[in-house]
């Protein structure tokens, strides 16, 4: 997703210049397992080239703060403008979003030189007078938000384009041996009642997530970890891919369509199920949070169970004041781990991103931004579900209990899973 920032006090500029080569330097390093081919390539319209991400990212930069913040400023190539402008690829006849995979050129060293260019001038700008204006600071951690849901997303593209690879090679071998897991499911009542939902005003935001609006919700119980592969393979096997009255229709006529039969990733082997990780394929581990799962196949999954998705409002308030930590992109892993023993909610965050049952919407009293910005912003739309939470691919300084995250309900690229709930 992309979105416009919550106005706030920025991080001062010597501070924001270091998260700036911090997050700019830690996309490159994602880069950096892929061969220029793989850079290029994409392997289904809803993903994007590692290549085009690099761009786009460095895009931003150069068009909404150097371009308004340095007079004299001279663009790397005047045509990126409009080639990496995520707006035109989706909407402009010239360059479709399906079509950037044909981009083979700028070459991948024109695009690193392109980011090297923008990033002298931004941190040249961060050093000058100009650069410490509240109004552009602000657009610079923006961006800097911006490029890190395109960190998750260079991992989540990367991975669908190698697994359609009949060679499965892998991004990278396994850093480590995730730990062991095996916790039972147990579930957490609240009492419901009103509710405060939304972000506070303290610190970045996206617009969506605001304003803080209170939330009548019923008593509900959560489970206290995400479902396992495991428990979703008792799903597959007792044919639950096959029993139409626990689908949605449209579920059902999708899973029809597209022949779904397990998770993405998921294989069968001579009689043993394996799965597509970034490290390659492997046995699938019962014990981790079942992952890649589209809404529909969640919902499916939880009527089979005897329960259901929770709702954004629910979960909100079951992650309210939980310290933000876990398996996140920080943790180098790079795949869902098995919960740890103890007691409590457990993967709040991390992990895998979780489905809800809410539709994409604007909270009450929402007003949508304005000026150029704007065309990332404001776009609620009818046949997109909120997933909370972050994955393991997810910076952990990018998100928080509030965070949105929105995709269609088919979607099952994104390291997508879901947490149970029941009404208490």
């Amino acid at each position: 997703m992309e979105q416009v920032v919550v106005p706030h006090a920025p991080p001062p500029p010597g501070e924001l210049a270091s998260r700036y080569r911090a997050v700019r330097t830690l996309t490159e390093r994602l880069r950096e397992p892929l061969s220029a081919e793989d850079c290029q390539g994409q392997s289904m319209e809803d993903a994007s080239p590692t290549k085009w991400h690099l761009a786009h990212t460095s895009w931003f930069f150069e068009t909404f703060v150097l371009a308004p913040g340095w007079p004299t400023y001279r663009p790397f190539h005047a045509e990126f403008r409009v080639l990496f402008n995520s707006y035109y690829q989706q909407v402009g006849p010239q360059h479709p979003r399906p079509h950037r995979g044909l981009l083979t050129r700028p070459s991948l060293d024109e695009v690193l030189a392109y980011r090297a260019h923008v990033d002298r001038h931004v941190l040249e700008l961060l050093a000058s007078g100009n650069g410490r204006r509240e109004p552009l600071t602000a657009v610079i951690e923006l961006g800097l938000h911006h490029e890190q849901q395109h960190q998750e997303l260079i991992l989540t593209d990367a991975k669908h384009l190698l697994a359609a690879n009949p060679l499965r090679p892998a991004y990278r071998e396994a850093t480590r041996t995730p730990r062991a897991g095996g916790v039972p499911l147990h579930w957490r009542s609240y009492a419901g009642g009103l509710s405060k939902i939304g972000h506070s005003g303290r610190g970045f935001a996206f617009d969506n997530e605001q304003p803080r609006h209170d939330a009548a919700l019923l008593p509900f119980a959560l489970s206290t970890r995400p479902v396992t592969n495991g428990e979703f393979l008792a799903f597959v096997e007792d044919r639950g891919y096959e029993q139409p009255a626990l689908w949605l229709s449209d579920g059902w006529s999708t899973a029809r369509a597209r022949d779904w039969a397990a998770p993405l990733y998921w294989e069968r082997r001579d009689g043993t199920w394996w799965q597509f990780t970034l490290a390659g394929s492997r046995p699938l581990a019962l014990d981790e949070p079942v992952c890649h799962l589209s809404f529909y196949e969640a919902d499916a999954y939880a009527t089979w169970s005897g329960a259901r998705l929770p709702t954004e409002a629910e979960w909100e308030v079951a992650a309210a004041g939980a310290r933000v930590s876990g398996n996140l992109l920080d943790s180098g892993l790079l795949h869902p781990a098995p919960a740890a023993h103890g007691n409590g909610m457990q993967q709040l965050f991390g992990d895998v991103w979780e489905w809800t049952r809410s539709a994409y919407a604007p909270y009450p009293g929402y007003r949508p931004p304005t000026g150029a910005l704007g065309e990332y912003n404001g776009k609620f739309m009818c046949n997109q579900i909120v997933l909370r939470g972050g994955s393991c691919a997810t910076p952990a300084s990018h998100i928080r209990a509030t965070y949105r995250n929105f995709f269609p309900p088919d979607a099952r690229w994104q390291f997508s899973g879901m947490r149970l709930a029941r009404n208490a």
